[in-house]
């Protein structure tokens, strides 16, 4: 099994391609930097002998970079879509493209990255990782980049949300086609790097409190659900998978999604805006 893992150096991107190799998966780790991923490879084989991890430079903030970044990639039978940034400075920032920061990282360049992937990923999963935060937001379809309100916080909520509805819309349109490929969409919960084991080169665990590990889990616990998502025969497409225990910690669980979450309309929007705002016709090549 040959899995993509976006974001794979750290966080819950690295603890998913190493739960990944632990059940014995080939893992691409998509990563801007070759030290950061040749760090968590080196990680991951120290505690998984003979496991075989790879590096894809990937830089998900510049649109024009990703068709080479995929060029020459074997077939893959899951990609894990969960590279994201959530800034935190009060002034808003862009991409290369031009595009708000978060909007273009968390969601655009996921969106681009599954044009240039589905001819690789015919018969496999997509599996877009979202977040508790987007519970509590709604997406302006009129200001999506968060021209004429812009909070760091919310905007980074819009635009996980933004990658959530649009993990849904994907299953709906590759069910629409009768692709042999899914959508599944996951979320890691409350996952604090206090709670996170430490990995040398990778992660150093930071002191803890007993009240958050009695309420939230760890970033290796948070990568779970996708984990499930990938390997588990039973998950089915459109699907949300997050953790058990009020959706904050625990094993992985089958969710009911909220509305707002799955509005078709809503989806379709977004959906025809993220093409215009790529230049990437991605309903086109599913349909290949």
């Amino acid at each position: 099994m040959n899995v993509l893992v976006t974001g794979g150096n750290a966080g819950i991107g690295y603890f998913t391609a190493e739960q990944l190799a632990e059940a014995g998966a080939t893992v691409v780790l998509g990563s801007r930097s070759q030290a950061k991923a040749d760090a968590a490879a080196a990680s991951i084989r120290a505690r998984i002998p003979g496991a075989v991890v790879r590096h894809m430079p990937l830089d998900l903030r510049d649109l024009s970079s990703l068709k080479s970044s995929v060029d020459g990639q074997d077939p893959l039978d899951a990609v894990v879509f969960n590279a994201g940034i959530a800034l935190d400075e009060p002034v808003r920032r862009t991409s290369a493209d031009g595009h708000e920061l978060m909007f273009a990282t968390n969601h655009l360049g996921h969106f681009a990255l599954a044009y240039w992937l589905a001819p690789l990923l015919t018969t496999a999963r997509f599996i877009t990782v979202g977040s508790f935060a987007t519970r509590s937001e709604r997406l302006d379809l009129d200001d999506l980049q968060s021209t004429r309100d812009y909070d760091p916080k919310r905007t980074y909520g819009r635009s996980k949300l933004a990658q959530m509805s649009f993990g849904f819309e994907l299953d709906r349109r590759l069910r629409a086609v009768r692709s042999n490929a899914m959508s599944v969409v996951v979320h890691p919960g409350g996952a604090l790097d206090s709670l996170t084991p430490s990995r040398p080169g990778v992660h150093t665990r930071p002191s803890s409190t007993r009240i958050a590990g009695l309420l939230l889990h760890g970033k290796d616990s948070g990568a779970r659900p996708a984990v499930h998502a990938v390997l588990d025969p039973q998950v089915e497409g459109g699907q949300l998978w997050g953790p058990r225990q009020f959706g904050l910690r625990g094993k992985p669980h089958l969710e009911k999604p909220h509305a707002h979450m799955t509005d078709p309309e809503t989806a379709a929007v977004l959906w025809e805006k993220s093409c215009e705002l790529t230049g990437l016709d991605l309903g086109e090549v599913l349909s290949l």
